[in-house]
């Protein structure tokens, strides 16, 4: 085993009475891969704020490699160090001299030139600058909390292949168990103040946590056996030497102690969704809709139909129109053309990904609209701090204001709101966002069990593989497709149809109709595949677009000054600048190839 990078020994940190970490240790070594894992308000933030030296613990050692490079990024998308564009705010995150192609690279991925001004960006490319700014200097350890969240799942894979590449270590937290399977070969529990270290990839970990804590419940079963015992033996046992006596009453006294203060592990969220009457057989009904954006298509004639018990996921990229797509079928928006008809008694709650609260508001207030101290579930009362007990709150939170709540806490209490409506029909928009792997998991439990319909739009490509039936993704131009089964299942037909399109696109443009059976009864028409057609329709605004970009380029170089005054950014825009027309020329020649394609399959049509 080498120095370490970083380490955390016994770390304490206590708010109020109660410590959050109690001698927690972290130690990272050069190209480890950590998951740091736990429940939700365990401290999993707080150790790495630490870790990343945010934050003072009340005890413990801290060693910081005096020559490591150690880069954080928080949950909240924030930047560590400031910029007007993209590219100067990753600029500014780069330990002096550093690799121009790297991170010009790092931003082509992404989708920026690195002109775009921070402050027009939406809160997923925030998300992805501050990755960016973090990623590109390399660093000799990389702290991430929830890099994950208010990603789209194009962009989780392009991190997964990132950070494997990468030579740095990495501590990780995150509630995609995808995620942290592929980047993670080591695993630190974090449980009631005190990590456990396996190491093992997360794929393994859950079933060596569930060991772990039966093993504790057995254990703690056998000290209070024992104590029995000694009890009994101080009251009835023979006199013996009065040394003996007093060490076995010392022990006694010690294993009292333990059993008294045995804090023993969380227990589990109890969930139950209040569920309204039956609807019939139809929940909703869509006759080729359509939605648009000024000249941009959302949804193009799209027809969908949902019965009762269908459970339906909505996939896609950032801005693609999930959410909008949602919104329509609901009826929270109007469609610009089709029809859209609801089913007989269809009640419908809504998980909105928005979620905005009153930071004021009480948990008590909240849940009960204001209306009481108690919760009506399944036509039941129950008093709401009852309610909030099930919901893993402690009964003195009920009277807390809610800005005192974590990120997972707060998505666990709407969670326990949405739940208490009366609902047929579940929608939620990305509900996986900040809530821990057992809450997760109970989620994942009610979706089954649940008779109802429900529509979940989401990124966390397990969770949909354990909640959906059916994936509903676009394919470009406002056209959505619907596949049979969850995420895998969809990429497996995906990646099926792609290599049917390669095989038919590989097949000579010329026939020899000579050989044709005169027994045909009709003849198959050669036609273009759909990627095709789609790269033909695309490919103009694309070129466009590209046009505009270097011309935008070509602007700013042509400012004398700038080469003096920053001759790192005029190499940077210059190296874009080059990139950019090569694209250009590349995407202008195949669209004159498709375009070929297209006029000798037409002329081969006619004569056939």
């Amino acid at each position: 085993m080498g120095a370490p990078l970083l380490r955390l020994d016994r770390v304490v940190l206590t708010f109020g009475t109660t410590p959050l970490l109690n001698q927690a240790c972290l130690s990272v070594e050069q190209g480890e891969r950590i998951a740091l894992v736990g429940r939700n308000g365990c401290g999993k933030s707080t150790l790495l704020k630490i870790a990343a030296g945010l934050l003072e613990p009340s005890e413990g050692e801290i060693f910081h490699h005096p020559r490591a490079c150690v880069r954080y990024v928080s949950q909240n998308s924030g930047f560590s160090k400031g910029g007007d564009d993209v590219y100067t705010c990753v600029e500014a995150g780069l330990n002096g001299g550093y690799d121009i192609q790297w991170v010009q690279s790092l931003l082509r991925d992404l989708g920026f030139v690195g002109t775009e001004k921070l402050t027009t960006l939406s809160g997923g490319e925030k998300r992805r600058v501050s990755l960016l700014q973090a990623i590109a200097a390399k660093p000799d350890v990389l702290l991430l909390d929830e890099p994950t969240n208010h990603l789209d799942v194009s962009t989780i894979e392009w991190l997964e292949g990132v950070l494997c590449s990468l030579r740095s270590a990495i501590v990780v937290i995150s509630h995609d168990r995808r995620f942290l399977e592929t980047v993670a070969h080591s695993t630190i529990w974090l449980d009631r103040g005190v990590t456990k270290r396996v190491e093992k990839c997360f794929s393994a970990f859950e079933n060596w946590r569930d060991k772990e804590l039966e093993k504790e419940a057995r254990d703690h079963h056998k000290l209070g056996r024992q104590i029995v015992r000694e009890e009994q033996w101080v009251r009835y046992g023979v006199s013996a030497r009065r040394k003996r006596n007093e060490r076995r009453l010392s022990v006694l006294k010690e294993m009292r102690k333990l059993h008294r203060t045995y804090k023993g592990p969380a227990e589990r969220a109890f969930f139950a969704i209040s569920e309204h009457q039956n609807c019939g057989q139809l929940v909703l009904e869509a006759k080729r809709i359509s939605k648009f954006y000024g000249e941009r298509v959302i949804i193009k004639d799209f027809s969908l139909r949902l019965q009762c018990g269908d459970k339906i996921g909505i996939v896609g990229p950032n801005g693609v129109g999930k959410t909008t797509l949602l919104s329509v079928l609901i009826g929270r928006e109007l469609a610009d053309g089709g029809v859209i008809k609801h089913g007989i008694n269809v009640s419908m709650a809504l998980l909105d990904q928005q979620r905005i609260l009153n930071e004021e508001e009480t948990l008590a207030h909240y849940l009960t609209g204001g209306r009481g101290d108690s919760v009506l579930i399944n036509g039941q009362q129950r008093h709401v701090v009852s309610y909030i007990k099930d919901c893993l709150f402690l009964p003195e939170q009920a009277y807390t204001p809610i800005k005192e709540l974590s990120g997972g806490e707060r998505a666990r209490l709407m969670l326990a709101r949405l739940l208490l409506q009366p609902a047929n029909c579940l929608i939620l928009d990305e509900p996986t966002n900040d809530l821990d792997m057992e809450t997760l998991d109970l989620l994942q439990e009610l979706i089954a069990d649940f008779a109802g319909t429900v529509i979940v739009v989401s990124h966390d490509r397990d969770f949909l593989d354990r909640t959906v039936s059916h994936i509903l993704a676009p394919e470009g131009n406002g056209r959505w497709i619907v596949y049979a089964g969850g995420y895998s299942d969809m990429m497996a037909q995906r990646k099926q149809t792609e290599l049917l399109q390669l095989q038919e696109v590989q097949k000579p443009i010329a026939r020899d109709r000579k050989k044709q059976t005169a027994s045909s009864s009709k003849t198959v028409l050669r036609r273009l595949s759909y990627k095709q057609v789609y790269a033909l329709e695309h490919l103009p605004e694309h070129i466009t677009l590209l046009q505009n970009e270097i011309r935008n380029l070509e602007k700013e170089l042509s400012d004398p000054s700038l080469y003096n005054c920053d001759q790192a950014r005029f190499e940077c825009l210059s190296a874009a600048l080059e990139e950019k027309k090569n694209l250009c020329m590349q995407k202008e020649e195949e669209w004159l190839d498709l375009e070929l394609l297209r006029e000798a399959i037409e002329k081969d049509n006619c004569l056939n």
